[in-house]
């Protein structure tokens, strides 16, 4: 296959080389593309040494098979018609057409079948938050139909690049120098504090990262449930975790409930409270799994089911689910 990556010196663009590295994908070629700022960079792929070539209106598309981006939403709307202009997939990992109905939005472990139907070559990467609680909700919804879902996220500095990694890092070593931390990434200092928005609001109160999960997780499932979310920042490095409540047509045990996740693709069960087993950020950064845990009937609503989840926002958040949606498709043509 050959192979472009547009966005390559990002966090996410990083991961793509990684990811692709660690699953033995398939590369005939390999193209990096950026911006005129990271022109030139050097990066190295399985021992060859590869140069970002600045991102043009021109024919550096015609030989590519499939283009992971990750530039941004405004970067991807204006380059979409060049890149897919000879029949390149855009696997594209920005905001900019994933409620487009005539662009797929997939997470390989829900709806995979999809991505076989782009009619303008376009495949569009969901939400990391989306990805992580889709991936969890899906063995449930085999079980019984999910009508609501109630979810609060506590999402990592990663959601907001490298940058926002490297501010939270030093905001850390400042206030333990007694210097005054500094604040460019975040509308607030993110070390020792929480920040309960994501993104701009929205005229009904919700942020728009809390209505993407709304309308994403309905796309995705080809579902009417409808999703509240409440998402903020927390000062943890990398890796997102979600409380969520599922509201079912019919109860679902929690027995039943840990058999499904036990069983489900791109799931780690981590249920054992006596022990004081359960997922959290510190050691799923850097996997590839959804890990679930504290599952727990809902004291509040006999239709009711609560658990947690943890996944790596940069991986099966971004650059994993993107590659395995790359992989489906080879496999299946």
């Amino acid at each position: 296959m050959r192979i472009a990556i547009v966005g390559a010196s990002g966090a996410v663009g990083q991961e793509f080389l990684r990811v692709l590295d660690e699953r033995n994908f398939p590369i005939t070629e390999l193209t990096l593309f950026g911006s005129s700022r990271s022109m030139g960079s050097v990066y190295i792929f399985r021992g060859k040494q590869l140069l970002i070539k600045e991102l043009k209106h021109n024919d550096d598309f015609k030989r590519v098979d499939i283009a992971f981006t990750s530039a941004g939403a405004d970067v991807s709307r204006e380059f979409a018609g060049t890149i897919t202009k000879y029949n390149t997939v855009m696997i594209d990992n920005s905001s900019a057409f994933r409620l487009d109905s005539d662009v797929p939005l997939v997470v390989p472990e829900v709806n995979a079948k999809d991505s076989m139907h782009r009619p303008r070559r376009i495949i569009a990467n969901p939400n990391c938050t989306t990805i992580q609680m889709v991936t969890a909700l899906k063995p449930l919804d085999r079980l019984s139909h999910i009508k609501r879902v109630h979810v609060a996220t506590y999402q990592a500095a990663s959601g907001a690049g490298a940058a926002a990694m490297e501010e939270l890092t030093n905001q850390y070593r400042q206030i333990v120098n007694e210097e005054t931390p500094v604040v460019e990434k975040f509308a607030y200092q993110l070390a020792y504090n929480l920040i309960p928005q994501i993104d701009v609001f929205t005229e009904n109160g919700y942020t728009k990262e809390e209505m993407k999960m709304h309308y994403e997780t309905q796309k995705i499932m080809h579902s009417d449930v409808a999703v509240s979310a409440t998402c903020v920042r927390v000062p943890a490095l990398r890796a997102h975790s979600e409380a969520i409540w599922i509201e079912t047509a019919r109860p679902i045990s929690v027995e039943r409930a840990r058999e499904a996740f036990r069983k489900a693709e791109g799931i780690v069960l981590q249920d054992c409270p006596e022990k004081k087993e359960y997922p959290m950020p510190l050691f799923a950064a850097g996997t590839d799994p959804v890990y679930v845990g504290r599952i727990r009937k809902d004291i509040s609503n006999p239709n009711g089911l609560s658990f947690w989840c943890v996944g790596d926002q940069i991986k099966k958040g971004a650059a994993l689910n993107a590659v395995q949606i790359a992989e489906y498709l080879l496999n299946i043509c």
